[in-house]
Order: structure tokens, then sequence, then C-alpha cells
């Protein structure tokens, strides 16, 4: 039904013949950071499934501008030679690069063969899109697509990135089966480091600004921070240039309901360029009740009562130097389930109370310098950020036998993170090197006393790192493309009990990428990671722990292999992956050796996936298997807190097409999940589910700064939750089910 529902939203295929005319009409995603010309081009013709001819002659000695966005290849090719003076032309699926002219012959002319010759273009671009063979990027177009309204939302249509729970303030993110705070997550380049309580989200973020989110699946380069175990997450959030095409201001407002819980959310933002100076400030507050789920339930404790907002100010100098600050809040404040992961526990002690008032606020803060008109040798950034993130509730005890009246006492967890880097990009003609040298200082406290029961667990663990790192990026020979970089980390751990321990290590990881054909690429990948002794979380940090000759530090292996073909339109991925983490930290609270408890984890399995892009529309078929084992044993939630969680088999379907006459856009996604049996001894199978959500977006041709959107999320009334939330293996858990079938309608209007 799933299957029947997705495909009625695609037109009937188009002919080979006819993708091949329109590809460089087809509004694309593209990633493609400045770099040596002809690497550039090599990347962009596998991003806009164009063959690319080029003299070596031409490209000798020049660097492209950086390109990102959804454009038409011809737009993002305009922009990609801006500045070169060297001409082009597309024609029959293949681009023809010319030859530089002099910069005083560039001003639209047509050069010697026909095809025309830049102007000049001033070409804004953002980090990201550090091409290692693991790597995701889900771009502006796919993310306001989603219309998404949590990060669930933002990684539906990658089997290989699951998000557990049905509420925002206790989603985490697994990728490939390994939790994200085994990866190195952050925000607009601050480092997040957001273990706080293993009941809630690990990064609660709004995701209505958000540009662009960046995954390292498994293989991180050295430059994407230290303690990348498993991999990177890099969310990017939106600037006044992404907003605007040049000086002038604008702004937007727009509002949302949900028809399964009553929930409003509204929007607004302001920003506008001037002069080399940029400002942007957004606020967004949503508010509803709690939802219902496939079965006709009320599911306890998932109201929505959140706001969030975010206030940027810039300024590029003449010379083309660049700062920027930026200040990114977030508030989740709402009566959620005792335990926020999960609905309830049948065995919990009798004087609990089901719910219990949440408050979880996180924070971030960021200063980056950059250059705008890198030359050469000299391509500098500097990022100095600070990252908070709290989450305070009610502490139950009930002492003695017989107990039935508990004694409550506020309990407050805090995480904060004090980091920054300084690097510089060096262009060496066959491609280019980032080295450089990053910090941070960790704190992890938890307040948590009661006078009345006589005892504190008030307590603090923190760690400070330094680290230098490197990252070559390269094109060494013909259709081949080399990543390699390596880190040293020295790092300072301190526990509760006062006790401190200095270790360091290093990490290395290479990516290789070669085309066999003109169509199709193979890649491969290998890194090791050393990244030091984690903190605990704030929730189960102890005072009296003995931490004896201390915690081991924590490593990882990673590799991938894989083959991509493009061609015409189509495109067909297969790629097989694995991740060890060895010493996993995982404190409990409840025993004096508590802070020296560790796993070992190992995840396994492979992605296929097939598409086909047409000029106004595209269809997606993704599938992964992942099993995750811990300790040599099939993983469960419980034992994967902060590590892991099963997976096993999802399968996603993507489509949408936009009939442009009328400026209406239809599509869909669907998440089938198998049943998955590879469970622990005597625990019950994952179940099945199959959820379809479709959408229909109206841009009125004349009114193109109004967009209309109505959603059906749950079409079917599927009763589930998520493959990676809490407790579905445990028969005394009942887990947070999402929600049923909800219509939600949509209205922006930018001005």
């Amino acid at each position: 039904m799933a299957v029947v529902a997705i495909s009625a939203l695609a037109p009937a295929v188009t002919t080979p013949a006819f993708a091949q005319n329109t590809a460089a009409a087809a509004v694309k995603e593209f990633n493609i950071p400045s770099q040596p010309l002809s690497g550039a081009l090599n990347v962009f013709g596998r991003q806009a499934g164009l063959q690319v001819t080029l003299a070596s002659e031409t490209s000798r000695g020049v660097s492209s501008a950086s390109v990102t966005g959804e454009m038409t290849p011809e737009q993002a090719l305009a922009r990609l030679l801006s500045g070169t003076g060297i001409s082009y032309r597309i024609q029959n699926g293949t681009v023809v690069v010319g030859t530089a002219t002099t910069a005083g012959t560039a001003g639209g002319a047509a050069a010697a063969d026909g095809s025309t010759v830049l102007q000049p273009i001033q070409v804004q671009g953002v980090a990201g899109g550090r091409g290692g063979a693991g790597e995701i990027i889900i771009g502006e177009r796919e993310i306001e697509r989603n219309n998404p309204t949590s990060l669930a939302d933002v990684f539906r249509g990658e089997p290989g990135i699951q998000v557990g729970s049905s509420l925002p303030m206790s989603q985490k993110v697994y990728v490939h089966g390994v939790e994200e705070t085994n990866l190195a997550v952050t925000i607009d380049g601050g480092r997040q480091g957001n273990k706080v309580f293993h009941h809630n989200a690990t990064t609660l973020i709004d995701p209505g600004l958000l540009k662009l989110v960046d995954v390292d699946a498994g293989i991180a380069p050295a430059d994407a921070g230290p303690g990348a175990l498993a991999g990177a997450i890099a969310y990017e959030t939106k600037d006044a240039r992404d907003l605007l095409q040049g000086d002038g201001v604008g702004a937007f407002v727009t509002s949302s309901y949900n028809f399964n819980s009553n929930t409003f959310t509204n929007g607004v933002s302001g920003y506008g360029m001037k002069d080399g100076l940029e400002f942007l400030g957004y606020l967004n507050y949503g508010r509803g009740d709690e939802f219902t789920a496939g079965n006709g339930d009320e599911v306890l404790g998932t109201s929505t009562n959140i706001i969030s907002g975010i206030g940027k100010v810039a300024y590029e100098f003449d010379s083309g130097d660049r700062v920027e600050l930026s200040h990114e809040s977030v508030r989740d404040d709402a009566p959620r389930p005792f335990r926020a992961n999960m609905e309830l526990i049948t065995n919990a002690r009798p004087w609990e109370p089901k719910v219990r008032d949440y408050t979880l606020t996180r924070q971030n803060t960021v200063f980056t310098y950059t250059d705008e008109t890198p030359e050469g040798l000299w391509d500098p950034t500097f990022v100095l950020a600070y990252a908070k993130n709290e989450v305070g509730t009610l502490g139950y005890a009930c002492p003695g036998r017989g107990c039935t009246i508990p004694t409550t006492f506020p309990t407050i967890g805090e995480t904060t993170s004090f980091n920054g880097k300084f690097e510089n990009r060096f262009d060496v003609g066959i491609g280019d090197i980032t080295a450089g040298l990053d910090f941070y200082n960790d704190k992890v406290d938890l307040d948590a006393a009661s006078t009345l029961l006589g005892f504190s667990d008030s307590s603090r663990e923190k760690a400070t790192n330094v680290g230098l790192y490197a990252q070559a990026r390269l094109e060494p020979w013909d259709h081949t493309r080399l990543s390699f970089g390596g880190r040293a980390d020295q790092q300072w751990f301190t526990g509760t009990s006062g006790d401190k321990w200095d270790n360091a290590g290093l990490s290395g990881n290479v990516s290789l990428e070669y085309d066999l054909t003109d169509f199709l690429t193979a890649k491969t990948g290998f890194s090791h990671v050393w990244a030091g002794i984690p903190l605990a979380e704030s929730f189960i940090m102890n005072p009296i722990w003995n931490y004896g000759d201390g915690p081991e530090p924590v490593t990882s292996n990673n590799f991938t292999f894989g083959l991509e073909a493009h061609h015409n339109g189509f495109t067909l991925e297969g790629t097989v992956f694995g991740t060890d983490i060895y010493d996993a930290r995982v404190a409990r609270y409840a025993t004096a050796t508590g802070a020296l408890l560790a796993h070992d984890m190992q995840s396994r399995g492979f992605e296929i996936g097939a598409g086909y892009e047409w000029l106004d529309g595209f269809i997606k078929v993704k599938y992964a298997h992942i099993d995750v084992d811990v300790d040599g044993k099939p993983a469960d939630s419980d034992t994967g807190n902060y590590l892991a969680a099963p997976v096993g088999d999802i399968i996603t379907i993507t489509a949408a097409h936009t009939f442009s006459e009328w400026g209406l856009t239809i599509g869909g996604d669907v998440e089938i999940a198998p049943e998955y049996d590879r469970v622990a001894s005597g625990a019950p199978a994952y179940k099945a589910y199959e959820v379809v959500n479709v959408f229909a977006e109206y841009k009125p041709p004349s009114h193109s700064n109004l967009t209309f959107r109505a959603d059906v999320k749950n079409l079917f009334d599927e009763t589930y939750a998520e493959r990676a939330s809490y407790g579905q293996e445990f028969g005394t858990v009942k887990p947070l089910h999402q929600e049923g079938r909800a219509f939600m309608i949509t209205a922006k209007a930018t001005f």
C-alpha cells in the first residue's frame, strides 16, 4: 500500500534522451568548496550528472569559486568559473570548458568558439562538502521539502541515520546505529557536548533555519574536530546572504497548525545587508496539546511548549576579511513522562508520578573570522564558541520501608563547552591542505541536594583538550581524489573526586575515490580515532566514585567501501561499512567504581540505493541493514545508552514533482521497517512498521513571496515507535509511540 501511495506521486518516467537534454536545466543541490579548478569541475560533473571536457592547460594554476545551494547546473558552473575569464558551453549533456581569456575581455561577450565569456561574479559559500568516503549532505532544498518540525524530519529519507523518540526534547540521532555523542557534532562551527540526562535529547535544535547538515558517517576528516569516534555531524544555519540577493532588507513570517495535537507554531525573521554589514534575527514559538497515536490513545507528556531563536551580525571589510557573531537558543518547558524517553514503565516505584516538569535549554554562541578573498597559501579560519545545555526537573526520593509520600528536591544538570580553532587552507596546485590547532574546555555539572534528606550528589567532571591536525584533499592523478590526514591530541581529565589524569593519542584517516568510467566511481576509506576520556552524563555523576588508575581513553576504527554510478539522471549506489569502538565509557551512578564501567561496541552493515531525477522532480529508494553489538551481544536500548541502538533493516522511498506552470509541488516519503529479531535471548522481536507521509505545496505564480502547504503525516495511522526509540525490547516499558495521522497546514510570506 505504501509503495503504491508514493509511486502515484511520480509521473511516468522520462526517457533517457529527454533526461540528457534537460539535465542542465534541472535544479540540483551543489556543495563545492573553493579548490583547484580541475578538481572542482570533477565534483561539479558528479553533482550535476554531466560529463565535463577540459584541457589541462586551461585549468593549470586556476582556482574555482565555492558554490553551495540549489540551482541549475548552468548557474552553478557560472559561479564556479566566476572571475576566471574561462568560457564554457553545455551541449547534449556535456560541459565543454574553453580557454582562459584576459580579464579585460570578460563581459558577457562571445568567445572564439561561440560560447559566453563570463563576467566576474561575487560568490559566497559555506563550509561543508569535506568529501569523505561516507559523507552525506542534506541541503537547504531537501530540508525545506521535508518541512521539518524536529530532527527526525530532517533525516527522513536516510535509512542509515535514525532518530529515536517522538518528542523533540528526548530525541537522539544514531548514525549507522551509533549515538551522536560518539561523533564530533558542531552547530555553526561550535562544538556540542550535550551529555546531560540519558532520558533527554542530546542536541535539541530548531530545524526552521537550518541551511545544511553535513554528516560524515564513520570516517571523518581530521579537521572535523576531536572525538569523531564514529564520524561527524555539522549543522549550518542560514545567514542574511542566504536570504537576499544583494544589499537590502527582508523578512518572513510563517505559521503552521497540527490538527492532531492542536499545535500552533509561529515564526518570524528579519534580515538585511548593506555595504558589508549583515544582520539576521529569528524567533519561533510553538504551543499545543498532547498528540494521539495511531491506536487512538493520547500519548502522555507530549504537549508542545517550545521557543527558539537566533541572532547573527556580520561585517565584511573591503579587504575580504569577514567576522560574524551568532547566538542561538532553544527552550522546551512542559510536563513530560517521568522518564522522558518512554511513556511509562510498569514496574515503576508506586510513589513516582507519571509526569513531571522538565525544562531543557540549549545555547550556542559562535564568533567566526574568515577571508572571503583567499589567495594561494593564505585562507584562514578562526572560530571561538561557547555552548551550554541545561536540564532542570524535580528529583524524587522516598526513603524507608513503607514510604508512600516522596520528598522532592530540585535537580539541575548542565554541560558547557568553551572551544575554538585556528586553521589555514593551503592551495598546493593539485588540491589543498588544511592545517590547524583546536581546543575545548568541557564541564559537566550536577546540582542535586536535599537538606531534609541529608544528602548531596552535586559533583563535576571536566576535560581540556588541545589538538594539532592536518588534512590533505588532493587530486594527484586524473580521475583520482585522495583525502588523508591526522590529529595529535593531548587531554587533561578531572573526576568528581578531584583526581586528575592526562593522556595523549594519535588519529588518522584516509579516503580514496577513483572514477572507473565516466559514470562509475569506486570509493573506500579507513580511520583510527583516539578520543581521550569522555565525560559522564550529568544526572548519573556520583561524588563518591573511586576512579582507581583512571578511565581508559576511548578509541575506534572505521572502514567503508562502495560504488556509485550516475548516468542521464539515474543514480545507483552501494556501500559496506563498519565501526568498532573500544573502552566506550558508560559510567553508572550506583557503584563506587561506576566511573570506570566501559563497553566495546561493533556496528556492521551496508546501504544500497537507486534514484532517478528529471527536470521537475525525482524518486529515490534506499535500503540499509545495520547490526550493532555491545560486548559481543546484540545491542539493546539500555546497554546502548549514549552508545548505540538496534536498527536492523530500514527502507525509505522519497519522491516529489513540481508542476512549474501552476507553482504546485506534490511529494512524500515512506519508511518501512521489517520485523527485526536479532535481539538478546528471551527479548521480543522489534515490531515491523510502515509509515507514509505526503504533502502538497503551492506557490502562486503571481505572488511568488507566498507559500501554502498541506502535509498528511502517518497517512495510514500506523501505531509504532521509531526503531531507535528506547524500551521496545523490554516487556516492562511502554515506549513513546509516534504521532498518529496528523494533518498539518503551513503558510509562509516573504517580504
